[in-house]
């Protein structure tokens, strides 16, 4: 009886000395946060494309929303004949687009420059190639689990250079492969919808974008930092992870995120059951 009562004591007195700790996460200084990721529908009549110039701040950890800027003042620069385009934030959410229809043009470099807080953030690429679809396609196979949803997809990589593509599957799911292996042939692969990503039957738009091999590095990095299941490599903002864009007012002071453009092919697929 006095070994329970002493049993009984000890626990009380264990929960009695719990308590609440409080932990401080550093708090570091907001940084700008620029997502310059332009599209161009090559294989659409008329060609359009998606340019688009989101500007954020970085934000706590624990912060549910990203603060997002819409006092920029944020235009391009064709290199090759020195005209500028202004981007404009119509709708005041943060995204920056041209007042009128702007298609980026082969061979040429452009400058994206972007004044925010009395600093200039400036940004150069030139538009990446890519091939159209030959195929994409449901295919039967499966992986481990025998629930998965197969999309097989062809094409044919240009032998005349080294190439980098970023392909996207909806869902916010990402793949990125290079041409090491396959340089000059007609390649096809195939990408697995696990069972909770995709609900049969649906459609979805795979898409393929020339990138280029730094890009191709930046975007590897991004997605191993923010996983894929969380929304997507752009739904987080990471912490040091360093693009094309620099602070030509503060090199210190250098914001996160990058600035391409690329050609895009598009394919529409209805997935059944």
């Amino acid at each position: 009886m006095k070994k329970l009562a002493l049993i009984i004591y000890s626990s009380i007195f264990l929960f009695s000395c719990e308590e609440v700790v409080q932990i401080d996460v550093p708090s570091g200084t907001p940084k700008l946060v620029i997502e310059a990721l332009f599209e161009v529908y090559f294989d659409q009549v008329p060609v359009t494309a998606n340019t688009v110039v989101k500007l954020r701040l970085s934000s706590d950890y624990f912060e549910e929303q990203t603060p997002i800027i819409t006092d920029a003042h944020v235009t391009l620069r064709n290199l090759n004949d020195d005209t500028i385009i202004s981007l404009v934030d119509q709708n005041l959410e943060g995204n920056y687009s041209p007042i009128n229809s702007f298609i980026p043009e082969d061979n040429v470099s452009y400058e994206l420059s972007i004044i925010y807080n009395n600093e200039i953030f400036k940004g150069i690429t030139t538009k990446s190639k890519t091939p159209n679809f030959i195929n994409v396609k449901q295919g039967d196979n499966t992986l481990f689990s025998g629930e998965e949803t197969e999309v097989v997809v062809e094409f044919q990589d240009d032998e005349s250079k080294e190439n980098y593509y970023l392909f996207d599957f909806s869902k916010n799911l990402y793949l990125t492969i290079e041409d090491r292996f396959f340089n000059g042939s007609d390649y096809n692969f195939s990408f697995f919808f696990q069972e909770d990503e995709i609900e049969l039957p649906e459609d979805i738009i795979v898409k393929m974008s020339g990138i280029t091999k730094d890009y191709h590095t930046y975007f590897r990095v991004l997605s191993n930092q923010s996983g894929q299941s969380g929304g997507g490599p752009f739904q987080t903002t990471p912490s040091s992870l360093l693009g094309n864009i620099v602070n030509t007012t503060h090199l210190e002071n250098y914001p996160l995120g990058y600035f391409h453009i690329a050609e895009t092919a598009t394919y529409f697929l209805s997935l059944t059951e």
